[in-house]
Formats: C-alpha cells, sequence, structure tokens
C-alpha cells in the first residue's frame, strides 16, 4: 500500500534526464510568456485558451462537448439562462470560470492555498462539501478492480494538504525548479485525493495556478490538458507507477513522471505559442479589413469582440461599442459582407461565427503546428 510521503521528496529530482527535459520545457514555456503581451487585450487570450483547457480537461473525465456548442451556450450561462443546456456544456463553462476565479485569487494575494483549491472544487461540482471526511473512497478501473485507496481518515487528509500547501507556498522546503515542483505537487494532490469528486479537473487547474503563482507564465493561457487526454494511458500507468514501486524502482518512477509532465509543459506551450500568433495574425488582418470600411466610426472594442466572443451577437456589439441594435445589425452586416463574419442561425438565435478563429482554434485540437 502506498505511503504517501511529507513533501519535499528524498528522491533525486535533478537526474541528467529531468534536466535536458526541464531546460526543453522551461524555454519553451519563457517564449510563451513573452509573447503573450503581443496581444494586448489579455482578456482574449484568457477567454479563448482557458476554454480550451476547460473543454479537454473535462474530456479526460468523458464529459464531451463541441466548441460550437460552447460558445453558443455561453452567453446563457453567464445569464442564469440553463434551461436546455447540456450537462457537458454547463460542467465545462462551470469549469473555465473555476480556472479564472483562481487565477484571479492569485493576483490578489500571491498564494495558492487549501482555501483557494476547496473554492475552486465547489465552483467545479457545485457542492460544499470540502475535504473527505467518511472513509469509502477507492479508484477502481473500468472493469470495477481497485487500483489505489487514497487516505482515509478526515485527520490524515488534513495534515497531508497542509503539507502540501506548505510546499507550493513555501520556497525554503525546497529549491527544486518549479516546473519540477509542480510534477511533485500534482501527483502529491492526486494521491492524496482530498475532494469526494472533482479531484482530476482541480488538480489540472492547480498545475497552471502554480506556474502563475512562480511567474511562469502571467496568464493561465497553457493547454496542458490536451497532452494529457491525448496521453491518457501513459499518465495514469506513470501516476500509478511511483505508487506501485519502493526504493531504487521507486526513484526511477518518479524520474519517468516528472519527465512526462516536463514534456507534457513543453509540447503545450509550443500550442498556446502557435494558438497566439495565429490570433495576432487574424487580429491584424480583421483590422486591416476593418478600418477602412468604418472609418471614423472604427474602435478597437469592435474588434476586441469579434475575439472574445467568436459566435457574437447583435447585443454583444451594443453592449460593447454602446450603440443601439440597428446600428449594431448594420455593423455586423457590413462585416459579414467582407466575408469575416458568417452569419447563422440556429433556432431563433443569430450568431456571427468569426469562422477563422473557430478554424484555428480547431486546428489545434487536430494536432496542426508550424
Amino acid at each position: 500500500m502506498y505511503q504517501i510521503p511529507t513533501l519535499p521528496l528524498q528522491c533525486d529530482l535533478e537526474t541528467k534526464r529531468i534536466l535536458k527535459q526541464l531546460n526543453q520545457a522551461n524555454r519553451s514555456l519563457a517564449e510563451l510568456k513573452g509573447i503573450a503581451p503581443t496581444i494586448p487585450n489579455e482578456g482574449i487570450l484568457i477567454s479563448a485558451l482557458t476554454l480550451q483547457e476547460a473543454r479537454t480537461s473535462s474530456e479526460v473525465e468523458n464529459i464531451v462537448t463541441t466548441q460550437d456548442d460552447l460558445y453558443q451556450a455561453e452567453h446563457k450561462y453567464h445569464t442564469g439562462e440553463l434551461a436546455g443546456m447540456k450537462s457537458a456544456e454547463k460542467e465545462v463553462l462551470r469549469y473555465r470560470e473555476a480556472i479564472i476565479y483562481g487565477f484571479k485569487r492569485i493576483r490578489e494575494q500571491g498564494l495558492l492555498t487549501c482555501g483557494i483549491l476547496c473554492e475552486i472544487q465547489e465552483l467545479i461540482e457545485l457542492n460544499q462539501a470540502g475535504f473527505r471526511s467518511t472513509p469509502g473512497t477507492t479508484l477502481k478501473r473500468n472493469d470495477g478492480e481497485v487500483i489505489y485507496t487514497p487516505p482515509q481518515e478526515a485527520g490524515e487528509i488534513r495534515q497531508l494538504m497542509a503539507n502540501l500547501e506548505a510546499y507550493i507556498n513555501d520556497p525554503s522546503l525546497s529549491d527544486l525548479d518549479p516546473l519540477i515542483k509542480m510534477a511533485v505537487i500534482h501527483h502529491q494532490f492526486e494521491s492524496i485525493h482530498p475532494f469526494y469528486d472533482g479531484n482530476g479537473r482541480t488538480g489540472r487547474i492547480l498545475n497552471i495556478l502554480y506556474l502563475v503563482k512562480e511567474d511562469r507564465i502571467d496568464l493561465p493561457i497553457l493547454y496542458l490538458s490536451r497532452y494529457i487526454n491525448h496521453n491518457k494511458s501513459a499518465y495514469y500507468s506513470y501516476l500509478q507507477r511511483v505508487r506501485d514501486t519502493t526504493g531504487a524502482e521507486q526513484d526511477q518512477a518518479w524520474e519517468e513522471w516528472v519527465i512526462f509532465l516536463l514534456k507534457g509543459i513543453e509540447e503545450a506551450a509550443k500550442e498556446s505559442i502557435y494558438l497566439v500568433r495565429g490570433i495576432k495574425a487574424l487580429m491584424q488582418k480583421f483590422k486591416e479589413r476593418l478600418r477602412p470600411i468604418f472609418e471614423k466610426q472604427y474602435k478597437h472594442e469592435l474588434l476586441n469582440n469579434l475575439f472574445f466572443h467568436p459566435y457574437t451577437k447583435i447585443v454583444f456589439l451594443m453592449r460593447d461599442l454602446q450603440i443601439s441594435r440597428q446600428t449594431a445589425s448594420k455593423y455586423l452586416q457590413l462585416i459579414v459582407e467582407t466575408g469575416l463574419l458568417t452569419h447563422i442561425k440556429i433556432g431563433r438565435e443569430s450568431y456571427y461565427v468569426n469562422t477563422e478563429l473557430m478554424a484555428l482554434l480547431s486546428s489545434v485540437e487536430q494536432g496542426r503546428q508550424e
């Protein structure tokens, strides 16, 4: 039975293999951090990439929906019009809300606490159960066989989480690179399995928020869950191998686990760089096409609207540009005539779709890279 260690770990997590992969991951992450500010409105990046992360992280838990469905449902979700929305759409949008909430909390206080993790889990699961307080939780395979039993006693869970909180926030406990520490933190959190539900999704948000806290990225735009979802069997295998081994074999299992997540950071950073560059190029294209059409009426809020809302609506333009319904409708029709937007009707709803942006977001999903 796996005895969850008190952090910091005693094994060597700075092997040659780890440090080689760490260098590549840090290089890609630094490039992402440098390129992100080239999009002046950070809200556009946060909106687009957190939705990608939310959707893919939810797919790890077999909660599946499409980008189109999510963008169509987004307005209803934020205005509380939940009737008719699919449960998967609600869950993904709650997850995205939890990422953004956690990001704001990190910006406010610079710490990543158990309290914040509980608040994130509450947003995901819509309950206030907090840490597990009664025994009986086990992790099973699809065939029902128990593969891991996390701590059962409430006191032990609280003690382990307090140790994890200290490890996350107190740099004096370990001088390991934050990317290596992130891999340790994620494994520890998933092994403690502190909540009745939502541990996987909360743990994946923890990854992103920790990198923000450590100033390795400025915005929560690392699309790491796609890597985990596309390598799901390897993810669970490396996770479990640490628990199933001891001694030198466990040291090697830790090395493999850390390298696996470092590769994920490198790959996810490259995908986010690809998206940032693509969004920047598209925004420039739209700007060059729209300015001659609108002349003095052109405002940067118009461009921001079309990228913040890939499925925009007349009411969104009315709100963001402070214009009448008639003017907003006229603006959108002019943009449709340029070919930059496509007008579609779904039921009684009219949407104006930024099809090139949607194609860009889908291209990462399909694995296309520069």
